[in-house]
This record gives structure tokens, sequence and C-alpha cells, in this order.
């Protein structure tokens, strides 16, 4: 995958690349504990700040402001809805070009307003140094077919008259997966975004799970309800699905054909759509909608977010309830829950929660599911957030952030060491 060329449909000409706005965030430690293994020393492309901080050891962070590198092709990225790292330490992303205003996209209104910017495509890969190395699918503009936007300075969408859209592609992209095999999967929660795809790394269409405008609720086996996550299990090949945006369950299909094999909801237990979740609650019988995110530790506990009750809940693979972390559960609005990664040591000690509500990263002790720290902070300042919305490690340690929303952006946290 490192030497994948740039291959894209969608490419424009080359011209004055678009910055990519970066934060930068870090946390601080409360008690002195071991260094982190691959810990790094602070350096000229870091910086950190103070946030919660972090206890028992628990690891600590700086942003890399180096990364990414700029764009090319004058690209400008829309939200950010997912974001994962492939076998060689690629980051994949899945962003959403309609998300743009007229304003970011002034170089294709017609006739130009600016010089800048271009939509850049909705699946990209960057290398570990920050550079794209594979860019395609998604709507691209149509300058001709569009009209010049007289709301060019305000916060409007751009006009959808302008975009030709695919087929089978999502209404609205959610959610990125790189298995086992490189393989790419990604989502929609769309109104009829009821599919998850599978594609080949240059955007060979492999497989797709579900059916385009049809769902049938959280017991229903052959279709899915505005799908939020993917993850694959490198023991057995099966595709785990949070499901979703309108279902309530975990659903599990073989990644090779797409046959069903089982599905859950909260607490391990059936799923039930008629139970009352309008109040966000932890302590809610059923998850909320939506379920927003899936993961599978090396140990075989399957992690699944439930956003609007702001807990994860840990299982077997066969659905079997083991335990629950609860955190910031006074989040009434959106949950706290949006995404899970696992930390990148032997033992995976360590469970980060992406919040986009209260803007920052919580950092949960993975055998009793405890907080022992946080970063980040709402804003757009050094380490701050604005809507996070995914989460995503590499090998080294390093973590990578999504935002949507007026975010925009990805970011790099890099691991240092606590004893400094």
């Amino acid at each position: 995958m490192g030497s994948i060329a740039m291959t894209s449909k969608y490419l424009f000409s080359l011209g004055t690349c678009c910055s990519l706005a970066l934060i930068l965030a870090g946390c601080s430690s409360e008690n002195s504990g071991p260094n982190i293994s691959q810990a790094q020393a602070p350096s000229a492309n870091t910086a950190p700040t103070t946030d919660m901080g972090s206890s028992d050891g628990a690891p600590q962070f700086e942003v890399d402001i180096s990364w990414p590198k700029q764009l090319p092709n004058d690209w400008i990225l829309g939200q950010v809805s997912g974001i994962a790292v492939d076998s060689q330490d690629n980051i994949w992303i899945i962003q959403r070009p309609r998300s743009l205003t007229a304003h970011e996209l002034g170089a294709v209104q017609n006739p130009p307003a600016t010089d800048c910017c271009y939509p850049a495509p909705s699946v990209i890969a960057f290398n570990p140094a920050g550079e794209v190395i594979q860019a395609w699918g998604g709507p691209t503009w149509n300058q001709e077919q569009s009209v010049l936007d007289t709301s060019y300075g305000s916060a409007n969408i751009v006009d959808p008259a302008g975009w030709d859209l695919p087929d089978n592609w999502p209404t609205q992209e959610h959610g990125i997966f790189i298995d086992h095999e490189d393989n790419v999967w990604i989502g929609g929660n769309g109104s009829s975004d009821h599919v998850v795809m599978k594609f080949t790394t240059e955007g060979e269409h492999l497989l797709t799970i579900g059916q385009w405008n049809q769902t049938s609720g959280s017991n229903d086996t052959q279709h899915l309800g505005r799908p939020a996550d993917v993850t694959v299990d490198i023991e057995t090949n099966e595709a785990y699905i949070a499901d979703g945006y309108l279902n309530r369950r975990v659903v599990v299909f073989d990644a090779n054909t797409g046959e069903y094999k089982r599905h859950w909801g909260a607490f391990g237990n059936i799923p039930n759509d008629t139970v009352d979740i309008s109040n966000l609650s932890p302590v809610n019988e059923s998850w909320h909608n939506p379920v927003h995110a899936v993961r599978i530790s090396r140990d075989g506990l399957v992690y699944v977010a439930d956003r609007g009750g702001s807990r994860i809940h840990v299982f077997n693979k066969d659905g079997t309830f083991v335990q629950e972390g609860v955190f910031a559960p006074w989040t009434i609005v959106q949950g706290a829950a949006w995404d899970i990664e696992l930390s990148s040591d032997p033992d995976q000690q360590w469970l980060f929660a992406a919040d986009g509500a209260n803007m920052k990263v919580w950092i949960l002790r993975r055998d009793d599911m405890e907080v022992v720290g946080s970063f980040g902070h709402g804003g757009r300042q050094a380490g701050q957030f604005n809507w996070v919305h995914n989460i995503t490690a590499d090998s080294f340690g390093n973590i990578y952030t999504a935002e949507v929303n007026t975010g925009k952006r990805i970011q790099k946290f890099v691991p240092v060491a606590i004893n400094q």
C-alpha cells in the first residue's frame, strides 16, 4: 500500500494548494507512571496543552502540527465523517463534499468567484508523512450546470444543482474501516443509505450489504437501517455493523459473501424498536439512535458505542454482555459516545472515546472501563475540537481524529513520555 499511486477520476488541474486547518492539543498527567512504549519527546512540530489530564499511567498526547501536508489540486475537505488506518499505517478518511459552502468552493462557481477551492473526492488516503496517495469516489462538481451562488459570503451549503451524483453512493457519507486484507468499507447515514459497501483500495466495488431505500427494523436479517460504522474480525472474517441511525443493534455478516450471521441489542438482548429513547439516559434498556461505532479487541471482545446513552457496551463475539462503561452522563444533547479506538500496546490497555458533544477524547482503562483522563477542548485553537466525530490509531500509538459540522478537518496526536 505504501507505494500506491494517487489514482482519481476526480482530479482537477494542479494549482495553489488549499491549507487544511489543523489544531493542536494534548493532555497532562496528574500522577507519575511508567513511560508509554514508543512515546516521543516533544519536537518543534508538536504542541502540548493541558486539559483534564490523566492518571494511573494513562497515555498523554501532543498534536503534530506538520500533519497532514497541504492537499493537492486546490482541494478542500468537507465534513470528515470517518477515519481509519490500514496495515501499512496509511490513514484513510471519508468526507462529505456536499457539506461544503459556496464560500469554500469559490473556484467552481459559474463563473468562478475566487481561485480556490475544489471539492476533494470522498475517499482519501494519506501516507504516514501526511501526503495524499489515493483518492476516489463520491459526487463530482459540474461547473457548467451550476449557477453562481449569490450567497457566496454566507455559510450556506453550495447549490446542489452543481453536483453529478454517482450511482450507488451514499447521500451522506458516514464511517470508514480498512480490514486485514486492506479492503475499504464505507457506509452512509442519509435517509436512503441502508447499506455498507466494500471496495478495493483503488475503489473497485466488491460487495454491498443491505439494500438502498429499503429498511425493515432492528430484527430484519437482510436489511440495514442507516448504518453508522463497520469493523471486520480478523479471525472469522465477519463484518460487525453498528446499525445505526434508524435501527438499534449490532448485526454480523460474512465479510466475503454478505450472508447474515447474528445480531443483538443493548445488554445482548433482542432489540426492541418500540422502547422510548427520547430521553438520552445511560440506564435505558435500549440503545439510542445512533448506535454509532463498533470495534473488536485483540482478545476477542466487541465494543459498541451507544452515542445517546453516553456509554460503551462490551460483549463476547456471540453477543453475550460483559460490562459497560458510562462517561459524561450529563450530556443530554447528542450524547458522549461517538467513536471508539483501542490503544496499540500489546494488551490494548486503554480505550479512546471521541466525544463530539463535549468536544474531547476520553481515555478509559479497558479492564474496568473507568475514565482516567481526556484531551481536547471545544474551540478552533490548539488542542480544540469542533464536533470530533471519529478516532483511529496506528501501530506506533499515534491517534488521528476527524471532525464534522463546521470542523471539517483531521488531526494527528503523538504519544509523549509520562516522565519528562
